[in-house]
């Protein structure tokens, strides 16, 4: 038997006292998830799950205050600092990271039990209970065929948005801060991911791994992989929680790792700050392998020339460990890219044969969607298309894939908001094997 919610609540999110709701939440944790009705019980205090990690707080706050003046002073991003933040905030450079590799690819802590996905989305609820409920989003069935020969895998690619720069850096000028406090916008990340239960879970701007992510999804039994970015902007905002980079996670129990692989992505031959991991799984349903990769190209207008030079390195080094398209492949990532730049043909015209999988929703299945990222900032209001999942159409065929948030349910203030936790929106996928991917390969290069 699992822990009850209050034991799982201790030990996942540290100390949450309340008592825990009587509603069942099992309708929560259905493929297609039911309108999330927040939990209705006393208010909450969450602490940080920074003493289960054994991580020390923020030490901002003036010495000697109390415990509820801590609570406001003190700095949300947590400022926790492991011996990787500790070195990487001192020497930025590819020596700390080879150096600290065997920690970045540490394995699942023995020590943890495994907690119940419905105790932990209870837990999250009971945490958010004063904020509007989860926006509804449906799947959009995709199929040809309702044969199926295997239980689809189901993929999510998601730029969480960095804690440090979203309070520190990014000028959300219509979200207010409270709307960004960790301690409740971390528990809304969990809603999402719990809700729509990804066997394979992509994030980029990941600055709370060893605190949050790693033990908690480490418990939901995911095997966990990050790599951070050699010089992340993070590290420039004060109480920063360390570096945010790329992480990749997948369910033991329905693959096996073969093969993982981080990369620097490199442009002009020159290394840059941009980061790939990639991962050679095995399907234990069906035995076939395949290759999830996840990234996080460079940012901002005028830097187009530098994103197709990276993507140009990412896919040389796609080419080679999947045997020059041998192996099926799976992309996600926050591109920064709109469809018209080259970075984005690149990937399209591609020999690895690629097609983008929200293209699919689109009435014609050959555009996207008109925006993965609503924000405004002092500029302006930011309405773009950056996110993509690429997978090898000649052998893998998308059954569904998760409608956007509409305009209306986005709100004039766009995103993050008090309801939503990233200014980029979640891309849901679910994939089947082709029965016989050389022939589907064939017919592409005709």
């Amino acid at each position: 038997m699992y822990q009850s919610s209050v034991r799982s609540l201790c030990s996942a999110l540290s100390n949450l006292c309340c008592t825990p709701s009587s509603a069942s939440s099992s309708t929560l944790l259905l493929r297609s998830p039911a309108p999330v009705k927040r939990a209705l019980s006393p208010s909450a205090l969450l602490a940080s799950s920074y003493a289960a990690a054994g991580v020390p707080r923020c030490s901002c706050s003036a010495p000697g205050s109390s415990g509820a003046a801590n609570s406001q002073a003190g700095c949300s991003m947590g400022n926790s600092t492991s011996r990787l933040y500790s070195a990487l905030a001192k020497t930025l450079n590819s020596s700390v990271i080879t150096k600290h590799q065997e920690y970045l690819e540490q394995t699942d802590p023995e020590f943890l039990d495994p907690i119940d996905p419905k105790d932990l989305l209870e837990e999250c609820q009971i945490v958010l209970q004063n904020r509007p409920a989860r926006l509804q989003r449906d799947f959009l069935d995709l199929r040809t065929s309702f044969v199926r020969n295997h239980q689809p895998i189901r993929v999510m690619q998601w730029n969480i948005l960095a804690q440090a720069l979203g309070e520190g850096k990014d000028n959300f000028v219509q979200c207010p801060m409270e709307a960004l406090r960790w301690e409740e916008r971390k528990c809304l990340i969990l809603e999402e991911i719990l809700a729509y239960q990804p066997d394979i879970l992509c994030l980029q701007e990941v600055d709370h791994y060893f605190d949050t992510f790693q033990p908690l999804l480490s418990r939901l039994g995911y095997q966990c992989a990050f790599f951070p970015k050699p010089c992340s902007p993070c590290l420039d905002v004060e109480c920063n929680n360390g570096p945010d980079g790329c992480a990749l996670f997948f369910l033991k129990d329905r693959f096996t790792l073969i093969n993982s692989t981080n990369i620097r992505l490199t442009a002009m031959k020159l290394k840059t700050n941009q980061v790939a991991i990639v991962q050679t799984l095995k399907c234990n349903e069906t035995g076939k392998p395949f290759c999830i990769a996840v990234t996080h190209l460079k940012a901002r207008n005028g830097w187009e020339r530098f994103r197709s030079a990276q993507g140009a390195d990412l896919l040389e080094n796609l080419k080679q460990i999947t045997q020059e398209a041998e192996i099926p492949l799976i992309v996600c990532g926050d591109f920064n890219a709109e469809p018209t730049e080259e970075v984005y043909k690149q990937f399209a015209d591609s020999s690895l044969n690629l097609n983008s999988a929200y293209k699919l929703l689109s009435t014609d299945g050959l555009t996207e969607p008109p925006y993965t990222t609503w924000k405004i900032r002092p500029s302006g209001e930011c309405r773009h298309t950056l996110d993509y999942i690429w997978y090898s159409q000649h052998a893998l065929k998308v059954d569904a894939a998760l409608n956007l948030l509409t305009e209306e349910q986005i709100g004039p203030n766009r995103l993050p908001s008090f309801n939503y936790p990233s200014d980029h929106l979640s891309l849901v996928c679910d994939f089947t094997f082709n029965e016989n991917p050389d022939k589907f390969l064939r017919l592409g290069e005709i």
